[in-house]
């Protein structure tokens, strides 16, 4: 059989190995060796010769091959999201493919024959009929550090290069989640807000997954850090291209996004407005009322030997810095990022007299997935908050 494991570590951040034993656990030992990503999805191939599975890179996702005796072969490529369910005896699999363009469809494809892919539903073609999208361009750029970075850019529809659009960066949570060519669950909201005239800016930071465990493990005691290096990097890319109106830049971002949203506005004045959403603003509050004890391995003392980089690392400790006019938005059920950690941020946020607003998802978890309209909501709150904190535009040199 094969299943999932890793090597004995320290590391935060590891992507995990596959391994192989017999039907009794004996003569366990790791395959695809060479191939540094997190695999999902396994499957035997019919004549046991390997197991096929799923597993990004970058910002991509496609399925591959790992023999029993050699190296990892690409079955699919392509840049889109592409997560097979099932696999038939006769090498003919099925999933579900989204790309910057496309929300999500059912594709087959038969993994011996190259992998080239047919899609079988247009789950979204009536809705999407007669819509003009917005352009999303891959860019990659160099951190402070040096440390490439991958992000993408969302352009309203009938974009204009000699125009000055508003702009929003988006920062995925985890931290070690990542965003890519077609996230699924926040593919509507980056069209939404093009649509509405904006240009937005989503990246990897350092700590994302699906460039390997060293880039992955690149924030272990050390987040927020040097990944606010990063998105800032990405900013100034955008801003030198001469599109973006630099007076009117907001950030939002849900669970680690919203905690280094908190981080953004207190190490910097630049952006209009930011939409902190379910974040953690104070870590050592935060110990023993997550529901995630895993993140005692993010910091290198426990919080009762030495709180100090607790503190240290805790975006309520910068607030004093915050002139930005900041949203916050929370679950009144998560038990991930509990909503005492919003309201510690809120109430210093009004000791300063900083504009901001608390919003409590009534029948929300963690995000704002869990009901639709509290989905519909968020959006909409937050595209309220930004035009109400937009300032006025400098004319067009």
């Amino acid at each position: 059989m094969a299943y999932l494991g890793h090597d004995e570590t320290d590391d935060a951040y590891y992507a995990d190995n596959i391994y192989v034993m017999n039907v009794d656990g004996s003569g366990a030992r790791e395959i695809a060796t060479e191939h540094d990503r997190d695999p999902s999805g396994l499957r035997w191939a019919a004549d046991g010769s390997g197991v096929y599975y799923n597993a990004p890179d970058g910002g991509a996702e496609n399925m591959y091959f790992a023999q029993l005796d050699g190296p990892v072969r690409q079955i699919t490529e392509g840049e889109h999201y592409l997560t097979v369910y099932s696999m038939a005896g006769n090498g003919r699999a099925a999933g579900v493919l989204s790309s910057a363009h496309e929300p999500g469809d059912v594709v087959v494809f038969d993994v011996a024959a190259g992998g080239e892919i047919s899609k079988i539903t247009d789950v979204n073609g009536d809705i999407l009929a007669g819509v003009e999208l917005g352009e999303v361009e891959d860019v990659w750029y160099e951190s402070s550090d040096g440390l490439e970075i991958q992000g993408w850019i969302v352009k309203p529809p009938g974009f204009d290069p000699a125009k000055k659009y508003p702009m929003m960066l988006a920062i995925h949570g985890g931290p070690h989640g990542r965003y890519g060519f077609g996230t699924p669950y926040m593919w509507y909201e980056w069209q939404l807000e093009a649509a509405s005239g904006y240009v937005v800016l989503y990246t990897n930071p350092r700590g994302s997954s699906g460039y390997g465990s060293e880039f992955g493990n690149e924030i272990e005691n050390a987040y927020p850090g040097m990944d606010y290096d990063d998105l800032m990097a990405g900013v100034d890319v955008v801003l030198e291209r001469g599109y973006v109106d630099e007076q009117n830049m907001f950030v939002y971002g849900c669970s680690g996004g919203g905690v280094l949203t908190a981080w953004v506005v207190g190490h910097t004045d630049r952006f209009a407005g930011a939409s902190s959403e379910c974040p953690v603003t104070n870590w050592f509050s935060f110990v023993g009322t997550t529901d995630g004890l895993g993140w005692y391995n993010n910091f290198e003392n426990l919080p009762w030997e030495d709180p100090s980089e607790h503190l240290r690392r805790s975006p309520l400790m910068y607030v004093g810095n915050v002139t930005t006019p900041t949203l916050l938005i929370t679950g009144e059920g998560d038990l991930r990022t509990p909503m005492g950690q919003t309201e510690e941020y809120y109430q210093a946020l009004q000791m300063l007299k900083v504009p901001t607003a608390m919003v409590r998802l009534q029948d929300e978890w963690h995000a704002y997935f869990y009901r639709p309209t509290n989905t519909i909501r968020t959006w909409m709150y937050r595209m309220d908050w930004f035009r109400k904190y937009s300032r006025e535009a400098r004319p067009v040199s």
